[in-house]
C-alpha cells in the first residue's frame, strides 16, 4: 500500500503510511491524501491487516457509513455525509473502467484506488497552477479531471470511427466488422459507466444546492460540473450514434454488392436463358425435325441465324433498360 500526502495549497508531495497521514489528517491543514491500494485487494505484512480493517477507520474518518471505502467491487455511488461526501468515481484507464474512491471534508480529499495512480500527475499539475482555496475546490477540480478521461476516450474512439467509416468506402473488409463491433462495446462500457454515477452526483449537487447555506462559489462550481458532465455524456451519444450509423453504412455496402451480384446474374440469364432454350428444343428428336430440316442452308438460318436474333434482342433489351450504365456507374 502506497500514501501520498499532498500539502495544500503549496502542492508539496510525501510518501509516507498509513499511520502518518492518519497523524496529518489529525492536524490542522489542507491536505490531499491519496491511498494506492495492491489490485488484487491483499496484501502481506502491514498491508494485510489494514486490508482487514475499514480504510475509512484506518485513516481516521471513522464514519460508520464509510465502510465501503476502499472496497474493492463498489458501484458507482454520490452520498452527502454531513460535512463530508464520499464519492466512487468511475476513471477511464487505457482500455478499462477503474472506480476511484474519494472522501472530502472542509479540510482534506482522501482518495483510494487499486493499482497505479490514476490521476496523481494531472491533478498534482492542476493543484500547482490553479491552487484550489479548500478541499471542495479541489474534490470539484478531481471530478473535473474524472469526467476528462471519458471525454477523452470518447472523442478518440469517435475519430476512429470516423477513419473506419471512410476506409469502409474506399474498400470493403471484413475485419472491419470486428472493429466496428469493439468500438461499440467501447461506447457501451462509457456510458453504462458514467451515467449512474453523474445521476448520483446530481442528486446530491441538486439538493445541497437547494440549501440556503451552501455558498456562491461551490455553486459555481457545482453547475461547471453539471455542464461539463453534460457535454462529456452528449460525446459518448455521439459515439454511440456514429457507431450505429457505420454499421447501417457497412450493412449498406453489402447490400449494393449483393445488388451488383444479383444484377450481373440477371444479365446472364437475359443472355443465356433464351440460348439454352434454343439449345434444348432443337436438340428434340421428333420426326418433324428429323424429315424437313434437313439441309444445311436450314441448319445455319436455324441454328446460328435464330440465336442472333436472340442475343440482339437481349442486348437491345438490356441498353434500353440502361442495367449496362448502371453497372458501370456502380464500378
Amino acid at each position: 500500500m502506497i500514501v501520498t500526502v499532498v500539502a495544500m495549497p503549496q502542492g508539496t508531495i510525501v510518501r509516507t503510511d498509513l499511520a502518518e497521514a492518519r497523524r496529518r489528517l489529525a492536524a490542522t491543514g489542507y491536505l490531499l491524501v491519496d491511498v494506492e491500494l495492491p489490485e488484487t485487494g491483499t496484501g502481506t505484512g502491514a498491508d494485510a491487516g489494514a486490508e482487514g480493517e475499514q480504510l475509512a477507520r484506518r485513516l481516521g474518518l471513522g464514519d460508520a457509513d464509510l465502510d465501503w471505502f476502499g472496497r474493492p467491487g463498489e458501484p458507482a455511488r454520490a452520498d452527502f455525509l454531513g460535512d463530508t461526501v464520499g464519492l466512487v468515481v468511475p476513471v477511464v484507464q487505457d482500455e478499462r473502467v477503474i472506480h476511484a474512491h474519494a472522501v472530502a471534508g472542509d479540510r482534506y480529499l482522501v482518495t483510494a484506488h487499486r493499482g497505479p495512480a490514476f490521476l496523481a500527475p494531472e491533478i498534482t499539475a492542476h493543484v500547482r497552477r490553479e491552487r484550489p482555496r479548500d478541499a471542495v475546490a479541489l474534490l470539484f477540480l478531481v471530478l473535473q479531471s474524472a469526467l476528462a478521461t471519458f471525454r477523452r476516450a470518447a472523442v478518440a474512439a469517435l475519430l476512429e470511427v470516423e477513419e473506419l467509416e471512410d476506409d469502409m468506402f474506399q474498400q470493403r473488409r471484413p475485419e472491419q466488422v470486428y472493429r466496428l463491433s469493439r468500438l461499440r462495446r467501447r461506447s457501451a462500457l462509457l456510458h453504462h459507466s458514467l451515467l449512474p454515477y453523474l445521476q448520483a452526483v446530481d442528486e446530491v449537487i441538486t439538493r445541497r444546492m437547494m440549501s440556503p447555506d451552501f455558498p456562491l462559489e461551490r455553486q459555481r462550481l457545482a453547475r461547471e460540473f453539471q455542464h461539463v458532465a453534460r457535454m462529456v455524456l452528449t460525446d459518448i451519444e455521439t459515439l454511440q450514434e456514429a457507431t450505429r450509423r457505420a454499421f447501417g453504412s457497412y450493412s449498406s455496402l453489402v447490400a449494393g454488392e449483393q445488388n451488383n451480384v444479383i444484377n450481373r446474374l440477371a444479365i446472364v440469364s437475359v443472355i443465356f436463358l433464351p440460348l439454352s432454350f434454343l439449345t434444348g428444343f432443337f436438340g428434340m428428336n421428333f420426326a418433324f425435325l428429323t424429315d424437313e430440316l434437313e439441309s444445311r442452308a436450314v441448319f445455319w438460318l436455324l441454328a446460328i441465324g435464330l440465336q442472333v436474333c436472340v442475343l440482339g434482342g437481349a442486348f437491345y433489351v438490356l441498353h434500353r433498360t440502361r442495367i449496362w450504365r448502371r453497372l458501370r456507374d456502380e464500378d
